[in-house]
């Protein structure tokens, strides 16, 4: 195990809430992580305030969420993450290590590593996954086994190549702008209707009304099955009504919003695509467009487009200050990336997704 003098990795205690008197690590593991994040990528979208973060990281039997804040004399300078999914006879696990830019370069990330790898191996898992944004630099560039997007060789890029990791998928940042004309999404929304006569478009805000919560489990439960993947290893999950009012109560009990755009088979009552919108109680902070899937069976019917469209405008009377939306897309999801390019989404970065298969 790599020690780094002065350096502490404390595991991070979860407070019931954040006015609890040992909610001061978890305080300060925000701060850093949205510092990190305006590091990387030159703006505050991606901030969140504790209270909204917190539902994130409570107990839940469908996963298991290890963190550790990482100190330097005294001072919280990073975190370290690792889930570990809940369904029988998983190997995957999903880590993070955020660090504040003037810390690199010390051999803090590589000791954090050590933990990850020692962690995944005390829990069965062998399978690590993990993604970052790799802003855009001159020079080298990495491509997938896909053939779809590329990243520079940057230094997160070097970190995961030196620690074994292959680049596996590139996904694209896009963002659209909600202050401009809505005079395309309009249209084409009107196109969508035209070609899916047989469906109708519902609309509902978390917590999901009981009339909706089998189909959007059914749906949510093929976002780990129907989504283009590459080669990256994600377990078959199982969705129920449980596990929607868990999913829900992290966004409505800090007081987030959440709007999901689903189409209806008219005919079978089947809900058969969906589109999640995400707001912080700041309604003139960013929106994150979440979940988006149609159903394979149900593909050809300008289905995304439908729900995207909808969503999109029903959304400036819900945050009619909020400035833009933020999506990501595999860059060989290239039907959704049509779609996006169409309403008006723009790239603005891309993250790649990284897998390391442990040995025995």
């Amino acid at each position: 195990m790599t020690t780094i003098i002065g350096t502490e990795f404390r595991p991070l205690t979860i407070p019931a809430t954040i006015d609890d008197p040992d909610a001061s690590d978890f305080i300060g593991m925000v701060r850093v992580r949205n510092e990190v994040y305006r590091q990387i990528s030159g703006h505050d979208d991606h901030r969140i305030t504790p209270a909204e973060l917190l539902p994130h990281f409570l107990p839940s039997e469908y996963e298991t969420r290890l963190a550790w804040v990482v100190l330097d004399g005294g001072t919280i300078i990073g975190r370290v993450c690792v889930d570990l999914p809940r369904e029988e006879g998983s190997t995957a696990a999903f880590w993070l290590i955020e660090l504040r830019r003037e810390t690199w370069g010390r051999g803090i990330g590589s000791a954090a590593y050590d933990l990850i790898e020692r962690t995944a191996r005390e829990h069965g898992r062998t399978v690590l996954q993990s993604w970052a944004e790799h802003p855009a630099a001159p020079g080298r560039v990495l491509t997938p086994p896909t053939g779809f997007g590329a990243i520079p060789e940057d230094h997160a890029a070097r970190f995961y190549l030196r620690h074994g990791y292959t680049l596996e998928q590139v996904e694209r940042n896009s963002a659209f702008d909600l202050s401009g004309p809505f005079d395309g999404v309009e249209r084409l929304l009107a196109e969508a209707r035209a070609v899916s006569p047989g469906h109708r478009v519902v609309q509902w805000f978390a917590p999901t009304p009981d009339e909706y919560v089998p189909g959007y489990a059914w749906m949510k439960s093929r976002m780990s099955t129907d989504a283009p993947a590459a080669a990256l290893e994600f377990d078959e999950e199982s969705w129920d009504a449980a596990r929607i009012a868990e999913h829900d109560s992290r966004y409505t009990s800090s007081g987030r919003t959440i709007q999901v755009t689903a189409a209806q088979h008219i005919e079978s009552g089947e809900l058969c695509a969906f589109n999640e919108l995400v707001i912080g109680k700041d309604r003139t902070e960013a929106t994150h467009q979440e979940d988006t899937l149609v159903l394979k069976e149900h593909r050809g019917h300008k289905l995304g487009t439908l729900v995207k469209c909808a969503g999109l405008l029903s959304w400036r009377e819900v945050a009619p200050t909020s400035p833009r939306v933020i999506t990501y897309n595999a860059e060989e999801n290239r039907p959704m990336l049509n779609i996006n390019e169409a309403i008006g989404f723009a790239p603005i970065a891309y993250e790649g997704a990284w897998k390391k298969v442990l040995d025995d």
